[in-house]
């Protein structure tokens, strides 16, 4: 109803959330989780309506706006005001603030920017292969719009907010602190030193488990609760983790802050697929399959601004044994439709145009195995995918996960993140893209935000993983095959006037079905006039390709075609001499010789070489067989 219409179907009750909104919901929450006070627990939920939209200003970042103005006024505690903008990017090099969705469809930039007046918390953005210093520019712009939004929802505070409830500080058993410390803080560090994330997290569990036993028995006649232990034995485990990565330089897993752990690739995994890729990097596996197909394959969605198609599309898929555990499998949740949509973007600037490639293409991510960026490993299995496959890609993209462990002044970037790292550092930063230009940029902060300077830095140490990871990438397969799977279907297209669809379509869709039948190719035809010709076989192909010539090619006199006779009369035959298209040969132009009986000379079915003599005033043909025939000498 924002938008003046309803859902098509049965059901006029909107249902589940679709993937835009999910999506949507998604930023709200990153930027906001961060700022509520240490200690607060109460249940909280914020609801974002779109309850008016007029098709030009889209309401996403409004929507993070309103979400922090809500929490702003109310008694909960947040610690200080979020504000949100998106800053776009003309063709000429032009920053725009907050565009217009035609503005934004025209755009070399997408970029939601999400902070307080004083650093930067969430960004979101896809671009068209900018650089570092652009992407930086476009990012300082929206700090500077985000402190105007901030500045403004702190004065509406003073004046209408209600005062913030007083979250009672958590005190931790007197002694507990010194006791844990005394018990597991030597294990723990030698622990937290293992490369094998299965036998550290073993160690790391069976200290917490002795920890809890011995300083949580209700049989000693001190002890202690055990979430006490837990939490304090969490805060623990972070600050030996951290501490050895400022101090040493080292991390859990021996690598130095900017090594990637090891990458082996293999391509053309599954023989029956269009196209596939192996990808693992360290601890983090993706099978990566790619599938081609027509028109018929897009997957059709709606929004706000009404019903559309996706030519390519990313779908991730995360199972529970990926990590190590057991759950459910179904639907996909708001995190698998995050991490797919953000390997989608990042890739989807390199595909080649629908005129340079007819196809429809699907893309899935099956994560077998998890210790780092999965979204980041489906970005480089979902582009060897592709090559694979034989798509013509632009330029090769890679993906990096990169972390921040923040202590005062003192800050360490993590290139290639693992679990661990990502679980208790402080920021979580994909980049996507080449030695050349980014992609894709997405960044949480777990802390109260970052400054321009340590993402500079971020921003530069990734760039050299990348192009470290795409030369792996390269090595493994240089560029997209030449010669495309034989199980892949073959598409061409057929480019002609609009005003020969209803020709193609026929009478009830009565001519297209028949194209269908007898070639078995699969059709499809859009308002330009631009036809789409699936098929699995060359034969087919070829059916189809000559009906559909046949049916829109022009006659042209003077031209000799191959004609089949559909009927025989006393005067004549009538041949039809392209699809649809009949003319009359009378029967003084059938031969040489002046023929007597013509049901004898000829019969319904034959294929003769006709000329076309003329077309008159009402579209009728005049052939001849005679002059196709050498009189003899």
């Amino acid at each position: 109803s924002a938008a003046g219409k309803t859902l098509s179907g049965y059901i006029k009750r909107e249902g589940r959330p679709n993937e835009r909104e999910t999506l949507v919901s998604r930023l709200i929450d990153r930027p906001l989780r961060p700022l509520f006070e240490e200690g607060y627990t109460r249940e909280t939920q914020v609801l974002s309506f779109v309850w008016s939209y007029d098709g030009s200003h889209p309401p996403d970042v409004m929507a993070i706006n309103a979400a922090s103005a809500a929490l702003v006024l109310s008694d909960i505690p947040l610690k200080k005001p979020v504000g949100a903008v998106r800053i776009g990017r003309t063709r000429k090099g032009v920053f725009l603030i907050n565009p217009t969705a035609a503005e934004l469809r025209e755009s070399t930039l997408d970029l939601v920017i999400a902070g307080t007046d004083e650093a930067i918390l969430m960004i979101e953005g896809y671009c068209d292969f900018l650089t570092e210093e652009q992407l930086l520019e476009a990012i300082a712009l929206g700090q500077k719009e985000i402190q105007v939004i901030c500045h403004g929802l702190d004065s509406w505070r003073k004046q209408v907010g209600k005062p913030k409830m007083v979250v009672p500080k958590k005190h931790q058993p007197e002694g507990l602190v010194a006791k844990l410390s005394a018990l597991v803080e030597v294990p723990l560090t030698t622990a937290l030193q293992i490369e094998k994330k299965k036998e550290r997290e073993q160690a790391v569990g069976d200290l917490q488990a002795k920890a809890v036993a011995e300083l949580a028995n209700p049989e000693q006649p001190h002890h202690y609760p055990a979430h006490s232990v837990n939490y304090l034995f969490e805060l623990l485990q972070a600050r030996l983790m951290r501490k050895r990565i400022i101090e040493q330089n080292s991390r859990c897993d021996g690598r130095a802050l900017d090594e990637i752990r090891q990458i082996s690739i293999e391509q053309g995994l599954l023989h029956r697929a269009h196209g596939s890729s192996l990808f693992t990097r360290g601890e983090t596996q993706a099978v990566a399959v790619c599938t081609l197909g027509g028109e018929a394959m897009a997957q059709r969605y709606e929004d706000l601004d009404g019903d559309w198609t996706r030519r390519f599309y990313l779908q991730y898929f995360f199972p529970p044994f990926s990590v190590g555990e057991v759950g459910r499998m179904g639907a996909p949740g708001r995190r698998e439709m995050g991490h797919g949509k953000l390997a989608e973007r990042a890739l989807l600037v390199s595909l080649p145009t629908k005129e340079e490639f007819p196809y429809v293409i699907r893309l899935e991510s099956n994560i077998t195995e998890s210790n780092g960026s999965s979204s980041m490993a489906s970005v480089c299995g979902g582009c060897l995918a592709l090559m694979d496959a034989g798509v013509p890609l632009k330029r090769p993209v890679a993906g990096i996960a990169m972390g921040l462990i923040l202590e005062g002044e003192r800050y360490a970037i993590l290139s290639d993140i693992l679990g661990v790292e990502d679980a208790l550092g402080d920021m979580d930063f994909k980049v996507t893209g080449d030695a050349e230009g980014i992609t894709a940029f997405q960044m949480d902060i777990k802390i109260e935000g970052i400054t321009l300077a340590i993402l500079k830095d971020a921003l530069s140490q990734a760039k050299r993983g990348l192009i470290h990871i795409l030369s792996k990438m390269l090595a493994a397969c240089p560029g997209p095959k030449t010669q495309m799977s034989a199980y892949a279907p073959r598409i061409e297209t057929i480019q002609i006037h609009p005003s020969k669809i209803g020709t193609i379509i026929g009478p009830g869709g009565k001519q297209i079905r028949d194209i269908t039948s007898r070639s078995g190719a699969q059709i499809e035809i859009d308002d330009s006039g631009l036809i789409s010709i699936a098929s699995a076989t060359a034969e087919g192909m070829d059916i189809a390709r000559g009906i559909i010539h046949g049916l829109t090619a022009e006659i042209e006199i003077g031209r000799i075609y191959q004609g089949k006779i559909k009927s025989v009369v006393a005067f004549g035959a009538f041949v039809e001499v392209l699809p649809g298209k009949e003319g009359l040969c009378h029967i003084s132009e059938l031969d040489l010789e002046p023929i007597k009986e013509i049901q004898r000379f000829c019969k319904e079915g034959d294929m003769i070489p006709v000329k076309v003599l003329d077309i008159n005033e009402r579209g009728q043909i005049k052939l001849s067989r005679r002059a196709t025939l050498v009189a003899p000498s």
